[in-house]
C-alpha cells in the first residue's frame, strides 16, 4: 500500500480519468473498508455476547439496553466533537489511536467481573468509534475520486459486515468458550491498528503533498437554498435517521431474544440468523452508495426507509422460516438509506465533510443507544412479542422524505 501511495502524493489532484491514481485510491478505500469491518466486528461482539451476559450476570433487559446505551451514548456525543475538530485539524493517525482504544475496552470487556466493568469497557470501545468514524469518513471521501456514494457504500459496507460477523463469532468461540474468550479478538484490533497507521501515513503524505502544491479544499458545490430550508432539511433526516435506527436496533438488539422468545429455539440458532439479518444489511449499503450516485440520495431515501414498511408489519405475524425471510428483505432495503443520508447532508452542507459525518453516525449511534434502553424498558414491562409489534410502524415515517429538497448537481443525477 505504502509504495501506491508515495505515487499518488507527487500526482496532480485525483481524478476518474487518472488510472493510476484510480487504482491507489481504490487500495485506500479497500483499506478503510477492511478497517471497518475490524472495528465493527469488536463493536459488535458487545450486543451479540448479550444472552452470555444475562445468564453470568442475572441482568434484566433494561440493564441490557443500559449496556447499549453507554456504549451507543459515548460514541455519539464524542463523534460530532471529533468531526468538528478534524475538519480544522486534520490528525492523520487518530484513525490508529481510536482502534487502541477499541481495544483496551475489548481487553476490559473479557476481564469484567462485574455490571458496572462491563458499561465501563462498553464506554471505551464508544470512545473508540467516536475517533474512528468521522476521520475515516472523510478519507474515504477524499480517495472516492468523486464517486462519494460508492466510497460511503464501500467504506461502510466493511463495517456492515463486520457487524454481521459478531454473532456468528460470539456462537462459534464466546457462548462456548465463555467471557473470557473474548480477549481472543485482541488480535482482530491489532490488525486494525496495523492497516490504520498505513492509511494514516498515505493521509499525512496527501496533506503534505497538497500543502506544498498550495490546494486548498477545492471548490465547493454551493446550493441555492437557504438556511431556513437547510436547517428544515437536516431536521427531516433526523426524524429518518429516528426511524431507521430505532427500528433497527430492535433487531439487532432484540431479535434474538425475540426467536429465542417465540419459537423456542436455541442461543446458537438465535444468533446464526441474526447473522444472517447483518450480511443483508451489508449488502444493503454496498448497493445504496451506488444507486445514489446514478438515480439521486433522494429516491433511494425514499425508497429504502417507506419500502421497509410492508415487511415489517408482516414480520411479529409470521413462522421462524418466513420470519428469517422478511429480515434479509429488511435488513438490504433499510441499509440502502445511510450512505446516501451522509452524502445527501455532506452536499447539503458543503465543506464539512468530518463535522457531518460525526453529526449522522453520533445520531445513529445515539438514537441505537436510547432506542436500546428505551426498548429494553418497554419489553419488561410487556414483551418482547409487543415491542416488535410496535416498532413495526416506524418505517412509515419515511414519508417525510418527501419534504427533502433536492441537492445533487444534475451531473450526479443522470
Amino acid at each position: 500500500m505504502s509504495q501506491s501511495a508515495s505515487k499518488v502524493s507527487a500526482q496532480p489532484p485525483i481524478s476518474a480519468d487518472h488510472p493510476v491514481a484510480e487504482i491507489t485510491v481504490m487500495s485506500i478505500l479497500l483499506a478503510l473498508s477492511l478497517s471497518h469491518l475490524l472495528n465493527d466486528t469488536i463493536q459488535s461482539l458487545i450486543p451479540a455476547i448479550y444472552p452470555v451476559l444475562k445468564d453470568t450476570f442475572k441482568l434484566s433487559y433494561a440493564q441490557i439496553g443500559t449496556i447499549t446505551f453507554v456504549f451507543q451514548m459515548t460514541g455519539s456525543l464524542l463523534q460530532p466533537l471529533v468531526g468538528y475538530h478534524t475538519d480544522r485539524n486534520p490528525r492523520p493517525y487518530s484513525l490508529a489511536v481510536g482502534m487502541g482504544v477499541t481495544l483496551t475496552g475489548l481487553v476490559l470487556l473479557s476481564q469484567a467481573g462485574s455490571f458496572r466493568m462491563i458499561l465501563c469497557a462498553a464506554g471505551l470501545v464508544g470512545v473508540g468509534s467516536a475517533i474512528f468514524h468521522p476521520e475515516a469518513s472523510r478519507v474515504a471521501r477524499l480517495a472516492s475520486g468523486g464517486r462519494h456514494g460508492f466510497a460511503q457504500s464501500l467504506f461502510q459496507v466493511g463495517g456492515n459486515l463486520g457487524s454481521s460477523f459478531g454473532p456468528l463469532l460470539a456462537a462459534l468461540v464466546v457462548v462456548p468458550h465463555g467471557q473470557g474468550s473474548i480477549l481472543w479478538f485482541s488480535a482482530i484490533a491489532l490488525l486494525g491498528i496495523f492497516v490504520l497507521s498505513k492509511v494514516g501515513g498515505w493521509y499525512r503524505r496527501h496533506l503534505a503533498d497538497r500543502q506544498a502544491r498550495g490546494a486548498g479544499q477545492g471548490r465547493v458545490h454551493r446550493l441555492a437554498l437557504s438556511r431556513g430550508r437547510v436547517a428544515w432539511a437536516l431536521a427531516v433526516l433526523v426524524v429518518l435517521i429516528f426511524s431507521k435506527f430505532i427500528y433497527l436496533v430492535s433487531l439487532s438488539n432484540y431479535y434474538t431474544f425475540y426467536l429465542i422468545d417465540r419459537f423456542g429455539i436455541p442461543v446458537t440458532q438465535a444468533q446464526f440468523a441474526l447473522f444472517v439479518f447483518l450480511f443483508a444489511v451489508a449488502a444493503g449499503t454496498i448497493i445504496g452508495g451506488p444507486v445514489g450516485d446514478r438515480i439521486g440520495r433522494k429516491r433511494v431515501i425514499w425508497i429504502s426507509i417507506l419500502g421497509v414498511a410492508p415487511f415489517s408489519l408482516l414480520l411479529p405475524y409470521v413462522s421462524l422460516p418466513v420470519a428469517m425471510g422478511l429480515t434479509v428483505c429488511i435488513g438490504v432495503i433499510l441499509a440502502s438509506a445511510f450512505p446516501s443520508i451522509i452524502v445527501y447532508a455532506q452536499e447539503l452542507v458543503p465543506g464539512n465533510v468530518g463535522l457531518i459525518a460525526g453529526l449522522f453516525f453520533g445520531l445513529a449511534f445515539g438514537m441505537a443507544g436510547i432506542g436500546a434502553a428505551l426498548l429494553g424498558l418497554f419489553a419488561d414491562h410487556t414483551s418482547i412479542g409487543f415491542v416488535f409489534k410496535v416498532c413495526a410502524w416506524l418505517p412509515l415515517i419515511g414519508l417525510l422524505t418527501g419534504f427533502l429538497p433536492e441537492v445533487e448537481p444534475p451531473r450526479s443525477r443522470a
